[in-house]
């Protein structure tokens, strides 16, 4: 009896053993707070814990593993296995997707931002140099294209922006300077209180980050048909953790994006819905910019197209490449 209880034992312990060694955490950089902008990594931690029977989980922090500046370095480093970043935080770092950045690319919708980013993603310099940083590209986390708010009198022409203090990082804050705007690359976190400290006149943001941030309950006005482009902000995993997981856990990692990308797009849109809500509930003027001025913003800025492509070729990346395979998804994508 006592050898049997024994055996007993050391059965049930090796089966402990394994279970536990079976079972994956991987903690996940986030930042703010759970908004649409990050729907997509929520659900997807929910179909790995459903998918796996609990085997492989996510735990999410927003702003509890690091600052949003330094996700890339925390990845790394293998200081956490998955983070999200936006490229204009650190465009030294991720040169090859800036090209998603570039004001007036013509993407109207998010599942043509998903399209065009996905694109990139796949490309074999974009890959290279993301593992540089033992990073690689997950998903995209798809933007509408972003428009300001600000206080006092909105702007009517182009001139108005001509001093203009703007929260915009990356092309956007370059497409803002081409027309004598002075862009500041706050950090979303930061953008209220400097709008509300007067550190900017105004900020740029997608729509759920006005939400989320509190920008929205400081404006007097936001510009309905600005949209001179939108920020790239990808998913990220640690090389090292990904390829170390069981093939099982691999599949269903990979195999659960897609979803997790359909949810986070039918979130969005039921924001975009109500979006003339939240104008009207907050006392926020709907702005629209005459046509004209906007065919001069685009004119002004779209040069800037040109010398990206000058800058990365002088990098050693293939800027022209990155630059068409955009273009020609997007027409892919337009039906074009």
């Amino acid at each position: 009896m006592q050898k049997l209880l024994s055996r007993t034992a050391l059965a049930t312990l090796a089966i402990t053993i394994g279970s536990e060694a079976f079972a994956v955490e991987w903690n996940v950089s986030l930042w703010g707070q759970r908004r649409a902008f990050t729907e997509h990594v929520e659900r997807l931690a929910e179909l790995l814990d459903e998918r796996t029977g609990g085997e492989f989980t996510l735990n999410i922090s927003y702003g509890g593993l690091s600052s949003n500046r330094e996700n890339l370095d925390g990845i790394s480093i293998g200081a956490f296995e998955m983070a999200q970043f936006c490229a204009g935080y650190h465009a030294d770092k991720n040169r090859a997707i800036t090209v998603l950045e570039l004001p007036f690319l013509g993407v109207n919708t998010l599942e043509e931002e998903v399209a065009v980013a996905t694109a990139v993603y796949n490309h074999p310099a974009v890959a290279e140099e993301m593992a540089q940083w033992n990073a690689m590209l997950l998903m995209t986390s798809p933007m509408p294209q972003y428009n300001l708010v600000g206080t006092g009198e909105p702007p009517a022409t182009l001139a108005d922006f001509d001093g203009m203090r703007v929260r915009a990082t990356g092309g956007l804050g370059r497409a803002f300077e081409a027309v004598g705007g002075v862009p500041t690359s706050v950090t979303a976190t930061e953008a209220f209180q400097a709008m509300q400290g007067g550190v900017v006149d105004t900020v740029a943001f997608a729509q759920h980050a006005h939400l989320s941030f509190g920008t929205i309950n400081e404006a007097d006005w936001w510009t309905a048909n600005l949209n001179p482009g939108t920020v790239n902000c990808p998913v990220v995993v640690n090389i090292d953790a990904y390829e170390d997981l069981s093939d099982e856990h691999r599949a269903a990692l990979d195999g659960a994006i897609e979803e997790s990308l359909d949810h986070y797009l039918a979130n969005y849109a039921e924001l975009i819905e109500r979006w003339d809500g939240v104008l009207e509930e907050n006392g926020v003027e709907r702005v629209e910019i005459d046509q004209a001025e906007l065919d001069a913003f685009r004119e002004a800025a779209t040069p800037l197209h040109a010398a990206w492509i000058e800058e990365m070729a002088g990098q050693g990346l293939p800027a022209q490449e990155l630059y068409d395979l955009v273009l020609s998804t997007l027409a892919e994508a337009q039906g074009n």
